[in-house]
């Protein structure tokens, strides 16, 4: 388990990227992305449950060893950015929920202000799901931007009998891309898990010119605790040599509020392949001993051929 671990061990821990995806965009969609798994140890089946979006919604596959996943069915249209949670017996999947599709492709060619606020979803089973309500809806003013209202990107971490909600928020166009990132990372927290949160008066990271990942905007952050302190998994989003890119990022916190980066854990190759341009937002697990950190990767920024890939690294755990 995570909290067993400390930060010297997660440091050290040598990360080898398995080559191929695991996932690949199916049924007319251009991305797989957004990672979120539940392990065997917490699924009914016994097997693992990968959470993700496309084009069209939030979906599910299943896999045996976490390699080999089923290409997946869609649980919810409207929807991305999936965080799903087992929490004493039952599964509470938060996700970003959007306006219909043809808002959103309006907003692409900018014909349309972007709206998304935060919503969840509950299951027994993993196989009948509530109707989805809002558990995170805007009210602060960074949530903005010329280009609409963005809440996206939810994280639950339970701690201290309190559940903090980690999300993304505010947009932030990427010209080679022609599509808009998160601006900022913030926090909001509630004694509930479905209502009440009330969003940090400021966000937890902005862009910073001078940072060489985060120059452009915060993308999304994973934060876990372990043994010493908490982590945060962070995908900025930066311009180098003129081109746009992102990297996965180790940072370390004592409070999970105020951050500093510790080092580089997956970046792009440049090579040419599936995430030759950008690795972004990831979900880390450990099972029998190993580190698995999932990561959606882009291979070129362009629009019209640009595709998304969820694949992982790697790491066994060290003393």
């Amino acid at each position: 388990m995570l909290h067993t671990l400390s930060l010297s061990q997660l440091k050290n821990a040598a990360f080898t990227l398995r080559p191929a995806p695991v996932l690949r965009p199916f049924g007319g969609s251009f991305v797989v992305a957004d990672p979120s798994l539940l392990l065997p140890a917490e699924t009914p089946d016994g097997k693992w449950h990968l959470f993700f979006h496309t084009t069209f919604g939030v979906c599910e596959a299943v896999s045996d060893d976490g390699i080999a996943f089923t290409k997946g069915k869609r649980l919810f249209s409207r929807a991305m950015r999936p965080n799903v949670n087992c929490i004493d017996g039952r599964y509470v999947l938060y996700f970003e929920r959007t306006r219909p599709l043809v808002m959103n492709a309006l907003h692409l060619v900018g014909a349309a202000k972007w709206h998304s606020e935060i919503y969840a979803a509950e299951s027994r089973d993993l196989t009948t799901w509530s109707a989805p309500k809002p558990v995170l809806v805007h009210t602060r003013r960074y949530e903005e931007s010329a280009r609409g209202v963005s809440l996206s990107n939810p994280f639950l971490l339970r701690a201290g009998g309190v559940n903090r909600l980690y999300y993304s928020c505010g947009l932030t166009f990427i010209r080679d891309c022609g599509f808009c990132e998160p601006t900022y990372v913030s926090c909001a927290e509630s004694d509930a898990l479905l209502s009440g949160f009330r969003a940090a008066p400021a966000p937890l990271l902005s862009p910073d010119e001078n940072d060489p990942y985060l120059n452009l905007c915060a993308g999304c952050l994973k934060v876990y605790r372990l043994s010493d302190c908490y982590i945060g998994i962070q995908n900025g989003i930066f311009e180098k040599d003129g081109k746009s890119a992102s990297a996965i990022l180790l940072l370390s916190s004592e409070d999970g509020l105020r951050f500093r980066f510790e080092k580089t854990l997956v970046a792009p190759r440049g090579d040419g392949g599936w995430m030759s341009q950008f690795v972004y937002a990831s979900h880390l697990v450990c099972f029998d001993g190993v580190l698995r950190l999932y990561f959606n990767a882009r291979n070129v920024a362009n629009p019209l051929i640009g595709r998304e890939c969820i694949g992982f690294a790697q790491a066994q755990i060290g003393r």
